[in-house]
């Protein structure tokens, strides 16, 4: 393979006066009888490469009749550029990969993010998509970057699972039985012990329960970052039924040592989001949420406040008094988007930690608090979203935590060795789950949690 530059790295070290060779994909293309001017791009970069074509150039008609998104190689001279850019390259060959068609479905016109979504294979040769995935890709590697320095290792837990790990039900099944000839037991109920673990099996909802066994049993600080799957039939801007999820789990750690770690977390990502992409945080900005670098550097640079949910519940039935809310705010209810909005962006005017919840609409494994009615749980909110991390002290005394899956009608024979952590060296810890996608759509300012994520899965869509 011949040497080439990425235009990104044409960019940053700026090659002035030097024959260089770069790939790429035609953004645009202006010609003129003399010479054209030709835009190209190869993905490692949010600014294009300007190159200026001379008629005299061998294969110029072929080259004249090149259409977006057909594949080019030229080798070129870099000179500083009259115009806009720093630079631009004086084309001395070209070679043509490939030549699209007019029925390329990406045109220089405006082109909806819906219909994007229908030909997810080809949107990242747009700018929004380059942007988003580029951003993606810098705030997965802030993650790791985050969770190594704190000394955390990084746990690969299971896909295929046996157990429900919230509780929820709402689990993909995973089977190879035969759909039209089923196994049958004594009771006319499927025999999945026929099956190819010999037990009933489904995607994970979460690498948590796995996760503790690692921190409580010996490494003492894990993550997770990988793939996870709900069934919630649920189609909405912020849901999706396969996504990524960061789990951090830690031995000792109380409550309030679990909300530092997640605020320093948020911190990293929107620093790392700033610092590594701010031309596409511009891009973006400028071409879907005006607001959005403001609201990410005000989050940067805020305290966190932290109240009770308790006192959260007393501060919105006050205010509703004058503020009306499409959902009636009591206690015992779970907080919707418009009330931890309203905390995070009205009241408090900064990034809000809300505790304690009741136990009744949190899940089994939350460490319940003296009083009897509500758990150690955590619920970090940001302006503009509500909802980014959701967490807790985990439930470390055996009796206890036996009595509250019973008191939910759990299974806990498929739960044996999660028990047992709480039986042999218990202590003390803590963890919390953030939705990958939702942190993306954050900071890159996006309204849909299906433009953050390559292939969105969702309920009667499963393509590509």
């Amino acid at each position: 393979m011949s040497e080439y530059l990425l235009i990104k790295k044409v960019f940053e070290s700026r090659p002035i006066e030097q024959t260089i060779t770069v790939r790429g994909w035609i953004k645009s293309l202006r010609n003129s009888k003399k010479f054209s001017f030709m835009v190209l791009n190869d993905g490692t970069t949010q600014k294009d490469l300007q190159i200026v074509v001379d008629a005299t150039l061998a294969n110029y008609e072929e080259v004249a009749k090149l259409t977006m998104g057909s594949s080019v190689e030229v080798e070129g001279l870099i000179v500083a550029s009259q115009g806009k850019q720093p630079l631009e390259m004086q084309a001395k060959t070209i070679n043509i990969y490939c030549v699209n068609g007019e029925d390329y479905p990406l045109q220089k016109k405006e082109t909806s993010l819906e219909y994007l979504r229908e030909i997810a294979h080809l949107r990242s040769r747009t700018n929004t998509f380059s942007s988003v995935f580029r951003l993606r890709h810098e705030l997965a590697q802030a993650t790791h970057e985050f969770f190594t320095k704190e000394s955390f290792a990084y746990l690969h837990t299971p896909i295929i699972t046996a157990s429900d790990a919230e509780g929820a039900g709402e689990m993909f099944r995973i089977s190879t039985l035969n759909l039209d000839k089923l196994p049958r037991d004594d009771k006319a109920k499927i025999d999945f012990t026929k099956d190819y673990f010999g037990r009933e099996t489904f995607l994970s909802v979460s690498g948590q329960l796995e996760a503790e066994t690692f921190a409580v049993g010996g490494l003492g600080r894990v993550y997770t970052f990988g793939p996870t799957f709900r069934s919630e039939n649920s189609n909405t801007a912020r849901h999706l039924s396969e996504f990524w999820m960061v789990e951090p789990e830690a031995a000792f750690f109380t409550l309030e040592d679990n909300a530092k770690l997640a605020t320093q977390y948020v911190k990293h990502l929107i620093q790392r989001a700033i610092e590594k992409c701010p031309d596409e945080l511009e891009f973006l900005a400028n071409r879907y949420a005006p607001e959005n670098l403001k609201t990410i550097e005000h989050v940067m640079n805020s305290p966190f406040e932290t109240v009770t949910y308790t006192n959260a519940v007393e501060i919105l039935t006050e205010v509703s008094k004058t503020h009306k809310f499409d959902f009636p705010v009591s206690w015992g209810m779970d907080l919707q988007t418009e009330h931890e909005r309203f905390l995070a962006e009205q009241y408090f005017k900064r990034p809000t930690i809300v505790t304690d919840y009741p136990k009744e609409i949190k899940s089994f494994y939350m460490k319940q608090n003296a009083d009897g009615k509500t758990v150690r749980a955590m619920d970090v909110l940001v302006p503009g979203v509500g909802e980014l991390i959701g967490g807790s002290q985990r439930e470390d005394n055996y009796e206890k935590l036996i009595a509250r899956m019973e008191e939910l009608k759990m299974d806990t024979k498929n739960y044996w060795w999660y028990l047992d952590l709480r039986k042999y060296g218990s202590v003390p810890h803590s963890g919390f789950g953030l939705g990958f996608e939702r942190a993306v759509m954050y900071i890159s300012g996006m309204s849909n949690i299906r433009d953050v994520i390559p292939f969105p899965r969702t309920p009667k869509n499963a393509e590509f």
